[in-house]
């Protein structure tokens, strides 16, 4: 392990700003993934003119370097498998500014997502990315990934909504990109570059972001369907109809079964449940979408359908789809609930098929697996539920997302669709992209001449993701 100068850093940030005792870097070894190693230093600091000169120092010393913000990624973006230097960057949490004329906000990186929004909320505006972990998701975390969340289908994601950002580059050298404007055709959109590199091209200080108006009306609807595929050809069936939902959500059986345990909502066990929203200025308008959607839901065989503007009413439908995530883990409990292939994209034809694949590989390989997401935005995810005690689960679950991935390429679609690739999804990376591999790595040269940005993640992480970096979960071998 090389040596890091803390006296330096000390210097830069101040000595409550470094950590280097063993409990705090074990505890920022991980993330929401299932891997884990050990940084050398954590440093946490507060103004660009710190993260400039720490960025300098690294450079210098050829030391590793890893931005983290909150630590909710799912794929080990934010695990230094090389060691080096752990950048937090959640003291940098200011709103700069919230300018409603020109309908844009600059903040730093480690505002909070929900903080965000409410503090833009007063005005009748929100900040639509907004990812299942915005309570403690940072705005710099989303750029690094690329993140979404439930309304993406209608809003977008995180790259639709930056307008520019200010970087610290590999060196130190402070760089603007993108501008305050809408639209911008002044040469490459580096801006759109950094959205989704993990942090291995520089370090974001802040960002400009576009906001829309809050609906004044939202109606959420949803349907139950005794046949899973019944469920994933209503969702092609809505996409292909010009309807525009602001949230198409599917919920399989294991899913269902999960949030009934945890939380007795008592919702009827069904092969799917299909959740859908829309919303407006107009209410006539918002009822036309419903209608609509209602309508394909029943075409398809949905069942027990009914919507509703009510937001008490509302939060009721969605409640199992938001809970969703940590329930899993109560689906057995002798499993825990990994995050590995986890939020592919397929064409919305493929997601009736796709639902039907992720259940057909978990059987074939003896695990369990879910199937739900946002579905409209062509998003599929999936957990995978094993004992992690087990070495002979991890093989099969490296089997299990073998297949998955195989089939989603095969049928034109993409690696990941909201939660990046890290470590977990390099293998299916590298095979997606093969014939553009080296243009990245001529890209990453160009940012980061030294490799110290978040070195070993997308196109340079290890092969083998099981053994390549320690788990957070103690396998008997």
């Amino acid at each position: 392990m090389k040596k890091i100068d803390t006296t330096k850093l000390k210097n830069i940030v101040g000595g409550h700003n470094i950590k280097t005792d063993p409990a705090d870097l074990y505890i920022y070894g991980s993330d929401s993934s299932v891997h884990h190693a050990m940084p050398w230093a954590i440093v946490r600091p507060e103004t660009t003119l710190q993260v400039q000169k720490i960025m300098k120092y690294a450079n210098d010393q050829i030391i590793p370097v890893v931005a983290r913000g909150g630590g909710s990624g799912m794929c080990g973006q934010t695990v230094p498998i090389q060691g080096g230097i752990i950048l937090d960057m959640k003291k940098m949490n200011r709103i700069l500014e919230i300018n409603l004329e020109d309908v844009y906000c600059r903040v730093e990186p480690g505002v909070v997502d929900d903080d965000l929004n409410l503090a833009l909320k007063q005005y009748g505006v929100f900040y639509p990315p907004t990812p299942a972990s915005s309570r403690i998701a940072t705005i710099g975390g989303e750029i690094a990934n690329n993140a979404s969340g439930v309304r993406s289908v209608k809003y977008g994601a995180t790259r639709d909504a930056v307008l520019g950002m200010k970087v610290v580059m590999a060196n130190g050298d402070l760089v603007s990109l993108g501008a305050h404007t809408r639209v911008e055709a002044s040469g490459y959109q580096l801006h759109k570059l950094l959205v989704g590199s993990e942090g291995t091209l520089g370090i974001v200080v802040e960002a400009t972001l576009s906001f829309v108006p809050i609906p004044e009306f939202r109606c959420m609807g949803v349907a139950n369907f005794d046949v899973l595929k019944d469920a994933g050809e209503a969702i092609g069936s809505i996409m292909a109809s010009g309807a525009t939902p602001s949230m198409l959500e599917l919920m399989d059986s294991v899913a269902i079964k999960a949030v009934n345990k945890t939380m007795d909502l008592g919702l009827k066990e069904v092969a799917a449940v299909l959740i859908f929203e829309a919303d407006g200025m107009v209410k006539e308008a918002v009822d036309y979408e419903i209608n609509k959607m209602k309508k394909i839901c029943e075409k398809h065989n949905g069942q027990d359908i009914h919507a509703s503007y009510d937001p008490k009413e509302r939060a009721k439908i969605f409640l199992g789809r938001k809970k969703l995530f940590p329930a899993l883990s109560k689906y057995d409990d002798n499993l825990a609930s990994t995050a590995l292939a986890d939020d592919m994209a397929v064409p919305y034809s493929k997601m009736a098929e796709m639902a039907g694949k992720i259940h057909e590989i978990a059987a074939k390989n003896n695990i369990i697996m879910t199937a739900y997401g946002h579905c409209g935005s062509g998003c599929m995810h999936t957990k995978i539920l094993m004992d992690t005690k087990r070495k002979d689960q991890w093989d099969s679950a490296k089997k299990a997302i073998t297949q998955v991935y195989d089939y989603v390429r095969s049928v034109g679609g993409t690696t990941s669709a909201e939660h990046g690739i890290g470590i977990s999804k390099a293998e299916s990376f590298k095979i997606e992209k093969s014939d553009s591999l080296n243009l990245s790595a001529g890209i990453k040269k160009a940012f980061d001449p030294n490799n110290i940005l978040n070195p070993g993640k997308l196109a340079q992480a290890p092969e083998d993701w099981v053994t390549a970096t320690n788990l957070r979960y103690s396998v008997n071998s």
